[in-house]
């Protein structure tokens, strides 16, 4: 069984589609009605919870429904907002920093707590933005670097468990997250969500000895 966030929408509903081709999944998200059409959408069982994973208390609960222990952990909620810093909202700076930076920390901490001992693959999905500085996207870049020290910190921790802690940085896909940022862009030449989903899948299997522990995910 496979938990994935985010997956309302974007990377994280191509996702869920893609694996819920092959095996139960439980799926996360904000949003509702589009949480159950993801759903709906899924050929194997499919468990949906609506989830602020920026509250602890909420984030416990999602894990307190999990059927079982999940093979594989994907974190792929996220948000993004753009502009010259001395435009910025503080509200929307607030928002962002809960939708990706306390999301991953709270689901982070509360997997290691009941999984730190398991083989669990633990997959964080960030941005290319973790790793390269870009003007007017400060706050956003703020935010994937500190997920990015959250990630290689935590390995350090990790360091004598089976737990995989993995950091994928893809580029820009064609989704709703562009819109939904404040800003306009040319999405035509970005790769799809399945794109994404479909080389991610690809790249996260791993052999008995080895495994991929980043991963860029460029657009052409």
């Amino acid at each position: 069984m496979i938990l994935i966030t985010g997956a309302s929408s974007g990377l994280g509903a191509a996702l869920a589609k893609c694996y819920g081709e092959e095996q139960a999944i439980c799926i996360s998200g904000r949003n509702s009605e589009r949480l159950q059409q993801v759903a709906k959408s899924i050929t194997y069982p499919c468990q949906a919870q609506v989830t602020d994973l920026s509250d602890a208390v909420a984030v416990e609960t999602l894990f307190d429904t999990l059927p079982q222990t999940p093979s594989m952990i994907i974190h792929s909620a996220g948000s993004g907002y753009f502009g010259p810093i001395d435009t910025q909202s503080p509200e929307a700076i607030k928002d962002l920093l809960n939708n990706n930076v306390t999301s991953a920390i709270f689901l982070l901490r509360e997997a290691v707590k009941r999984y730190r001992e398991q083989t669990v693959t633990l997959v964080i999905v960030m941005s290319t933005a973790a790793l390269v500085p870009k003007a007017e996207e400060s706050t956003y870049c703020a935010a994937k670097w500190a997920v990015k020290a959250l990630i290689e910190s935590v390995r350090l921790e990790l360091k004598n468990s089976p737990m995989k802690l993995i950091a994928v940085y893809p580029g820009g896909m064609d989704t709703d997250f562009w819109p939904n940022s404040g800003r306009a862009a040319n999405t035509s030449n970005f790769m799809s969500a399945d794109e994404a989903a479909g080389m991610l899948k690809q790249a996260l299997q791993s052999t008995e000895h080895g495994y991929i522990s980043d991963l860029t995910i460029a657009r052409g």
